[in-house]
């Protein structure tokens, strides 16, 4: 039997980076698990950890876009995934751009969706967030998404898999 991280490393997933503002702040984190869960409304889901500095930003604005990376992207990725916005504003030095009501979008992403929060749940060690779907735009409609195998072990959570089933 394969250990559960060969398993789970199979599963198909993006990776995005999600940003959000609110009281003059902004933040940005990557995230591998989001998903489309309804079409009426439009909705997706996301999973973040609660430790993320931006979280509470979502939290308290109840909105956030998703912004998707292309493949390839690997460095812009490294940047919001591997450190954290308590230590440097991680937009300081990344093109953006403004969407409604002073959301932030990453002028290089691929696409991107405007989201508004509908619910939360806590689920294991992250917070499940149901949203909204209330804009977006294809930025580059040659691109590929990039997917979260690209990215290999660079965020470290080979070391959260229990070795064993």
């Amino acid at each position: 039997m394969s250990a559960p991280l060969d398993v789970f490393r199979r599963l198909t997933s993006g990776l995005y980076v999600i940003t959000a503002t609110h009281g003059g702040q902004s933040g940005a984190f990557t995230a591998a698990w989001v998903s489309q869960v309804s079409f009426d409304p439009l909705l997706v889901i996301l999973s973040v950890h609660p430790a993320h500095a931006t979280w509470p930003l979502v939290e308290q604005s109840g909105r956030f876009v998703i912004n998707v990376l292309k493949s390839g992207q690997h460095e812009l990725a490294r940047h919001f995934g591997t450190s954290s916005s308590r230590d440097a504003d991680k937009l300081a030095m990344i093109r953006t751009t403004p969407a409604s009501g002073g959301a932030i979008v990453l002028a290089d992403a691929a696409a991107w969706f405007d989201c508004r929060l509908e619910w939360q749940h806590a689920a294991g060690d992250h917070i499940v967030v149901t949203a909204r779907v209330a804009g977006g735009q294809v930025v580059d409609p040659d691109a590929t998404p990039m997917q979260y195998a690209e990215t290999g072990n660079m965020d470290g959570s080979a070391v959260l898999y229990p070795l064993h089933w």
